[in-house]
């Protein structure tokens, strides 16, 4: 991951957990990586006063001696982008783990130093320019075929532009030069197949573009409730066991990214250990390739070393920059913010800093808001032909307790337009995903509604509409049969209830481990919708027609048992589900028509009680 350079040495003068204090480093400047002690342990320099320099160790740093030597590398903490990322686990710093374990079995043996990539592996270099043609920062200048999924495009890298003096087609390893530039002022340089780049910098674009178009997750309360645009950002606060983790890895699953980046920080062990079993044995369902072909995953565990975990998010968002600039749309699944704040809160402690909030650094707010303004749809660098890629940020929230209240979830809810509230009471309950339609939002419903009507079907903004419409009515009778019970209800009002119970039971509840119910495409949703609205419209129109009746002649027919199952049923079988709206109008039909002279029904609705609830109620949900 490194390349050691002894630029300036100094000594340790002081250690405090993973805080080092080195004494005479003189020339070193902020965020310069050093190497710790006689192990060379990997650091970065955090602040700066006279001589000294604190520097937070990424590594244990049990046994390191004052005293001992600490040497700058003379360049910032940065990462290697090139062929060969995709389908690895990496730890918080880039390294990559199989590599690790083949040198020092299961515990990371303290200053180990892997290369990111590996540079042993031959690739087939398709060049795409020619000697003479002119080059500027971000062109593409061949590709390789990085899995069997993703290409991989050779880019010019930044603050090089001139002309190709030498360029071939070939196999090459990533250190093997494969290009020449030689800039205006003569100066020639090489170009190899991969880039460093330091990870708290974001890459450079060309200009950032207002983004229209959904994240489809295959989740149907996100798709069709609280969808997300490409290029935007969404957090998901929780409490413990709400399902925060198993969300985010159902959206690393199954959106249509063409690029995932996980990072699980500082989250447990045996979480991150499914992961890395359960990913390498996913189809893709666009494709049916395995899932990891177009995946790198970040592996920082709560028991690895705190300072490594902050560095995480930034080594796995500049991973996502990189394939950005290529033209792809990447989602990142940050798992979890709070951890990462957590070791932000610890390391300024360390270093003594006036805490703000709970504690936190008083720089949280600009440290979140930083790491998520590094989302968006942009137009690249470089982009002869009009390239355009996103990284779109997902970032769970784990507050202590569930109290939202505090510093990590307010600050991302400030920068984030995505809130998908997670709440317990409906994990107890086990409904999946615990995601509460009443207290979440998405502040990209307009434009998804608008592009889906011009670009999927019109019918599906506004039954999105009634849909939730019904479920806020549900609400609010729901208060009304606490207060006067369930005999008070008019036949419409229960046909609102029913219905609502078959939202949430029927669409919003989605099993992440049936092979069926785990993924549900647009298509499939938009037939679950109307067949639910057929029922619903069926029903309500029998109650119009027949007010005397009793309304459980539609409710309880056996043809809803329909509904139930649906969401079990294959993408190959929809016509099944198309065909409930009818179904259910000759249903109803049939019921009306038996004429069995049913009693009639003396039934009260008490609509001033309705009038008097807050009508907001629901919030931003709407």
């Amino acid at each position: 991951m490194t390349q050691k350079q002894n630029v300036n040495q100094g000594v340790i003068q002081k250690i405090a957990g993973p805080l080092v204090v080195a004494a005479n480093v003189a020339g070193v400047r902020m965020f310069d990586m050093v190497q710790v002690g006689t192990e060379q342990l990997l650091g970065e320099v955090i602040e700066l006063r006279d001589s000294r320099a604190w520097i937070q160790v990424y590594e244990e740093t049990t046994g390191l001696q004052v005293g001992e030597p600490v040497v700058s590398t003379g360049k910032p903490l940065s990462v290697r982008l090139g062929p060969g990322m995709l389908t690895r686990f990496y730890d918080g710093i880039q390294r990559p783990l199989d590599a690790i374990f083949e040198q020092s079995g299961a515990f990371i043996k303290r200053g180990i130093d892997v290369p990111s990539l590996n540079e042993e592996t031959k690739w087939e270099f398709k060049a795409s320019l020619k000697v003479s043609d002119s080059v500027t920062p971000g062109t593409i200048i061949g590709e390789v075929d990085e899995t069997s999924l993703i290409v991989h495009k050779i880019m010019i890298p930044n603050g090089v532009s001139g002309r190709l003096t030498k360029i071939k087609s070939g196999t090459y390893t990533i250190n093997e030069q494969i290009a020449e530039v030689v800039t205006d002022d003569g100066a020639k340089v090489p170009i190899m197949m991969y880039q460093d780049w330091p990870i708290r910098q974001g890459r450079p674009y060309s200009h950032k573009i207002q983004s229209n178009m959904p994240l489809t997750t295959g989740q149907r309360i996100l798709d069709t409730f609280f969808p997300i645009l490409k290029g935007g950002t969404a957090a998901t606060p929780g409490p413990f066991g709400s399902g925060k983790t198993v969300t985010q890895q159902q959206l690393a699953k199954w959106c249509d990214a063409q690029i995932i980046i996980y990072v699980g920080c500082g989250e447990r062990g045996n979480e991150m250990t499914d992961v890395l079993k359960e990913f390498p044995h996913l189809k893709d369902p666009a494709t049916g390739k395995p899932l990891m072909e177009r995946t790198a995953l970040i592996a920082n565990t709560s028991n690895m070393p705190i300072a490594a975990r902050e560095a995480s998010i930034y080594t796995g968002i500049t991973m996502a920059e990189y394939y950005r600039d290529m033209g792809y749309d990447v989602a990142v699944m940050a798992d979890s913010t709070s951890r990462w704040a957590e070791a932000l809160r610890e390391i300024s402690g360390r270093l003594e800093e006036m805490p703000g909030e709970e504690g936190y650094p008083a720089y949280l707010a600009g440290r979140i808001a930083q790491f998520y303004e590094r989302a968006g749809m942009v137009a690249c660098l470089g982009d002869g032909e009009g390239r355009q890629g996103s990284v779109t940020v997902v970032g769970a929230v784990s507050p202590p307790g569930g109290d939202l209240s505090e510093p990590v979830s307010q600050n991302s809810l400030r920068v984030t337009k995505v809130y998908w509230a997670l709440d317990g009471a409906l994990a107890y309950a086990r409904h999946y995903p615990a995601i509460h339609w009443l207290n979440s939002y998405s502040l990209y419903s307009e434009e998804v509604d608008q592009y889906n009507r011009d670009n999927f079907n019109p019918e599906y903004p506004e039954l999105r509409v009634k849909a939730m419409e019904i479920l806020q009515k549900e609400a609010k009778l729901q208060e009304i049969i606490r207060i006067v019970g369930m005999d008070s209800l008019s036949n419409q009002e229960r046909v609102v209830l029913e219905t609502a119970k078959s939202l949430r039971e029927d669409y919003l509840q989605q099993n992440a481990f049936d092979d069926v119910d785990t993924y549900s495409s647009k298509n499939k949703q938009l037939a679950m919708l109307k067949a639910i609205m057929g029922y619903y419209e069926a029903c309500l129109g029998f109650c119009n027609r027949n007010p005397e009746r009793l309304v459980s002649d539609v409710l309880d027919m056996e043809l809803k048992n329909e509904l139930a199952g649906m969401k079990y049923i294959p993408e190959a079988n929809l016509d099944k589900i198309k065909a409930m709206p009818e179904q259910f109008v000759q249903e109803v039909a049939r019921i009306e028509q038996e004429g069995d002279d049913p009693a009639a029904v003396d039934e009260t609705s008490i609509h001033t009680a309705v009038s008097h609830l807050d009508t907001n109620q629901g919030g931003k949900g709407a």
